[in-house]
């Protein structure tokens, strides 16, 4: 009969082992193998212990920890591989040799971060894939002319591609920003033991090569002590659906005034208004980004509520937070991604509609400027002509007659043919030659732009990528031929 489980087993142990077992036992089964397989080479173990080890690890391979049911007998995962292991050996656990020169500190420290860099590169595909919808949207509509708002009130013309490009930029950091966080992800704490090392001659090397990290921790005491990197996937998942929240609550009005189509695979059905399709993806979007943020704060704080030293506040308990937020990040881009893929103009704001905005007005008064009118006067002049009406409604004399009120100088006639079509031809900012700007040639080639550093970015994943798969083959073949002495 199993002994009932005590208060500490049940809401706490039982709690942390059943959302920590599928996360961490195959990691810290493929770490065991790296470790035994060292362990051999250093002639540190007997090769015929060594094969057996290595032998029972393999049917550890083929365990299913979403299934475990834990009951007490062992305190974590971390013992629970060791039971596991002793079983499929035959042996004792007393007999097993697996944790020579290791602690759980530095095991876990590596398994946390070999978790958080897969987690990471399902994030990082997933930003990249948003971010090839966008540019490709931004490359489509970067000649449809929209209204574009500063402090929720029209400011000026723009473009849906312009709009899109902008986004698509933000994107492009965030993925240099994730790529960057594996590489310090990519980081070896194995061989620190409990912080201090060991006078075994050990090769923490040979481990961080069979397990596909890049480069050694240099320092052993902050191999397990240090949670910097944790704080960053915290706080950079925050940042990067922050971001992407923006964008959600900029569309939720497009789609509300109609500019794009409202995706039906995106939509829900009213309860009792049958007309209506209520695009809440992006209110969930919104509330994701709070989460996000809510995560990085509880990180935060238990990280600075921690001591300088293996701690679990600092190490373990946030990996619940950092796990549940990896997974909601790649489904904030994934959807994010998905929903502007469907996104089409719709019915755009016709240009009366813009000219009566007063978006153009900032046009009109460059316009001036351009005929040597000085900044600050055309702009007067532009305001008190909206004031006394729409721009659809000035004529020439109304210029003249207000800028004369204004001591302006006499404007020749093609000052004011220039204002006025500024004024009423909001598509024309299409035709500006900034490179950074709404201009359609200057948004395409915005995109191509981005494009290429979005490339960067994915050439940067497969290498990582391409290192761990030559990590997991090396370490498959020093495995198999232990196992075959």
């Amino acid at each position: 009969m199993t002994p009932a489980l005590t208060i500490y087993q049940q809401h706490h142990l039982r709690v942390v082992f059943d959302h920590h077992a599928a996360h961490l036992y195959p990691a810290m089964v493929k770490a065991s193998q790296a470790h035994v397989v060292m362990l051999a080479e250093q002639g540190l173990i007997p090769a015929d212990s060594a094969a057996m080890m290595l032998r029972g690890l393999l049917v550890l391979t083929e365990d299913r920890p979403e299934e475990f049911d834990y009951d007490g007998s062992v305190e974590d995962v971390y013992y629970t591989l060791e039971k596991r292991l002793a079983a499929a050996c035959g042996v004792e656990v007393s007999q097993l040799s697996v944790q020579l020169a290791r602690s759980r500190n530095d095991l876990d420290a590596g398994v946390f971060r070999m978790v958080l860099r897969d987690q990471l590169l399902q994030v990082l595909d997933a930003v990249l894939a948003a971010g090839r919808t966008i540019l490709d949207r931004a490359d489509r509509h970067a000649d449809v002319v929209i209204t574009g708002y500063t402090h929720r009130r029209p400011a000026q013309p723009t473009s849906i591609g312009h709009v899109f490009a902008g986004y698509a930029e933000a994107l492009v950091g965030e993925g240099f920003a994730y790529a960057d966080l594996l590489d310090e992800m990519n980081r070896s704490p194995l061989g620190s033991c409990a912080f201090a090392g060991t006078d075994l001659d050990i090769s923490p090397r040979r481990l961080a090569d069979l397990l596909g990290f890049e480069r050694l921790i240099i320092n052993s005491y902050e191999a397990v002590a240090g949670a910097d990197h944790l704080v960053r996937v915290a706080t950079l998942n925050a940042q990067a659906l922050a971001t992407g929240a923006r964008l959600a609550r900029t569309l939720m009005d497009w789609l509300s005034w109609g500019w794009v189509v409202t995706p039906g695979e995106f939509t829900q059905g009213s309860s009792i208004m049958p007309q209506k399709r209520n695009p809440v993806v992006l209110e969930h979007l919104v509330s994701m980004a709070g989460a996000a943020a809510a995560d990085a704060v509880s990180v935060l704080n238990n990280v600075g509520a921690a001591w300088w030293e293996d701690s679990n506040n600092a190490t373990t308990d946030v990996q619940a937070r950092l796990w549940d937020g990896d997974d909601r990040a790649y489904r904030f881009f994934s959807l994010l991604g998905g929903l502007i893929a469907e996104l089409d103009p719709l019915r755009p704001p016709a240009g009366e509609e813009i000219v009566a905005s007063g978006a153009t007005t900032t046009a009109a008064a460059d316009a001036l400027a351009r005929h040597g009118v000085p900044f600050r006067g055309a702009h007067s002049l532009l305001g008190r002509l909206v004031r006394n009406g729409p721009p659809a409604t000035w004529t020439e004399q109304d210029v003249r007659s207000t800028a004369a009120d204004l001591g302006l100088a006499e404007l020749d006639e093609a000052a004011i043919r220039d204002l006025l079509a500024a004024a009423v031809h909001p598509e024309f900012v299409l035709r500006r030659a900034q490179a950074d700007g709404p201009g359609e040639a200057a948004v395409r080639e915005q995109v191509a732009q981005l494009r290429t550093m979005m490339t960067a970015v994915a050439a940067r994943v497969d290498t990582f990528r391409d290192r761990l798969v030559r990590a997991d083959e090396a370490l498959a073949e020093a495995v198999a031929a232990r196992v075959a002495r």
